[in-house]
């Protein structure tokens, strides 16, 4: 990948003689700076960093929960975004799972690796915009552990409660049921394609890359609504609506006419030679939901219909397989 200015050039420069790397501030000194900028707890927390572990309440008697493990140079690039912006895509990507449960975070689980050369105020950002994201929903960081690595690593253990409602599958998918979207598409993949080609413009679509927007409210509310299936898309459209028709035993035709390009978009394909409508069918990282309905009158508001659930197997465009892949695989994919 081509490199960019480091965005740690603005940060202010430390006074003299203070320690400024993992190596030079330990351990419990990285976990200490991290700890000290953490919010209040929520009610859901009983008792949060400080102890072996963490005590949640759990009103619903279930427990909601998923693991996401970002690695520098492949999910995020350190150069390419500040470590609060690391931080919250981190929070946002995890928390995305559970919204595509039908459930709510309330709390999280971190744990960072680094090398020991790593500027300790990375790590500390990193902390607060994890901290943030979670705060934005009602969910705390309640604990998670540090310790060395060849490359920086975050791992973000995730729990949520389903709030007395049935968890939404990708196995729940019927035969005459449609398939609606919601939330923001396409535009983490430009911004990847903008960012690789040593670019840091336009401004929306790299930041649509450095932070997602995922719809998290909506995965309750299509749960209440009836939603039969439903999933994440972190890995692109085509590929992860056909893990709910692989679950689900059935067929999913997409309507590419129901997927609307954005101008700006159209405007980045042509100035990098790339056809925009890839970036829907198949970019990831922007974290939407897509899920499965009855029928059109169950679809919520802010969600759009895109397709429709048939017998069969697989996923096609248009009634015709799409060529080329389907999305992302970390053991089969090249960026």
């Amino acid at each position: 990948m081509p490199s960019v200015p480091s965005s740690s050039a603005g940060r202010s420069a430390p006074p003299a003689g203070v320690a400024t790397t993992v190596e030079e501030v330990g351990e419990f000194g990285v976990i200490a700076r991290v700890v000290a900028a953490l919010p209040q707890p929520a009610a859901t927390t009983l008792l949060g960093p400080g102890d072996d572990c963490a005590v949640l309440a759990a009103p619903d008697g279930r427990v909601v929960t998923s693991v996401d493990v970002l690695v520098d140079g492949v999910h995020f690039r350190s150069d390419w975004a500040t470590g609060e912006q690391i931080g919250r895509r981190a929070a946002l990507a995890a928390m995305s799972d559970v919204a595509a449960m039908g459930a709510v975070p309330t709390a999280l689980l971190v744990g960072l690796a680094a090398p020991g050369t790593t500027d300790a105020g990375l790590l500390q950002q990193i902390g607060a915009g994890l901290s943030a994201a979670a705060a934005e929903v009602g969910a705390d960081v309640v604990g998670g552990d540090v310790t060395s690595a060849p490359v920086l690593m975050i791992s973000v253990t995730v729990i949520g409660t389903l709030g007395g409602v049935a968890p939404v599958l990708r196995s729940g998918a019927g035969v005459g049921d449609v398939v609606a979207l919601t939330g923001r598409i396409g535009w983490a993949a430009a911004g990847l394609a903008v960012l690789t080609r040593g670019f840091r413009s336009p401004a929306a679509a790299v930041g649509a890359y450095r932070v997602p927007e995922p719809p998290l409210a909506q995965g309750p509310v299509a749960a209440v609504t009836g939603a039969t299936a439903m999933i994440d898309v972190s890995d692109g459209l085509l590929a992860d609506l056909g893990h709910i028709a692989d679950a689900s035993g059935v067929a999913i035709d997409l309507r590419s006419r129901a997927l609307t390009v954005p101008a700006r978009l159209l405007e980045v394909g042509s100035a990098l030679g790339k056809d925009p409508m890839t970036w829907l069918l198949t970019g990831g990282d922007d974290h939407p939901l897509a899920a499965t309905f009855p029928d059109t009158a169950s679809v919520p508001e802010g969600w759009t219909v895109i397709g429709r659930v048939s017998a069969g197997a697989g996923v096609t465009v248009d009634g015709a397989t799409y060529e080329g892949d389907a999305g992302w695989d970390h053991f089969r994919s090249g960026r």
